[in-house]
């Protein structure tokens, strides 16, 4: 039985081994990367996918963007699912609980950088964000974006840019 919950503190180790192996220890240096690097995750937005014993075996987060002329948006990334849990719908799954959440939440839009054809049957298309762009490399039809408000990304255009809350370290910094 799988059970989908907010992430926690202790989930930190077996998530960041998840996403090495899912995306290879070259995952730090995507795009998507840099705008998340040295920030949270958006409140509340942070999920995880446990068996019955509490192993992890999918994560998924969303963080706080700013989408260009749209203003704020979420920055939906990484989903990961443990490959011997591949094709069991964990992904799915993560991925309604977390729309549905952000929806409630009262957030407006969420872009991503991921696989097209999984990620139109959620809704996410790459016309809603034809005119926006992210501060580094990446493959164009790979860009997609979603409204949880109708016309939240009407017009959008500009540069894609990290906002939110910063990680502890970064704000003793500040």
């Amino acid at each position: 039985m799988t059970m989908i919950r907010t992430e926690t503190a202790t989930d930190a180790a077996a998530r960041e081994r998840l996403l090495d192996r899912a995306f290879g220890k070259t995952r730090r240096r995507k795009t998507s990367e840099r705008i998340r690097e040295g920030r949270l995750p958006s409140e509340g937005l942070a999920f995880t996918a446990v068996d019955d014993k509490g192993k992890l075996l999918g994560t998924i987060r969303l963080w706080d963007v700013v989408a260009g002329s749209a203003g704020h948006a979420l920055l939906l990334g990484p989903l990961a699912v443990d490959c011997k849990q591949q094709g069991n719908g964990i992904g799915a799954a993560l991925m309604r609980h977390t729309l549905a959440e952000a929806k409630m939440l009262g957030h407006a839009a969420i872009i991503l950088v991921g696989d097209a054809p999984y990620y139109a049957r959620f809704g996410f298309n790459g016309a809603l964000v034809a005119d926006l762009h992210l501060p580094g490399p990446v493959e164009r039809a790979r860009f997609l974006g979603i409204e949880l408000i109708p016309g939240a990304l009407d017009g959008a255009e500009g540069l894609v840019a990290g906002c939110g809350r910063l990680e502890a370290l970064q704000q003793e910094a500040a």
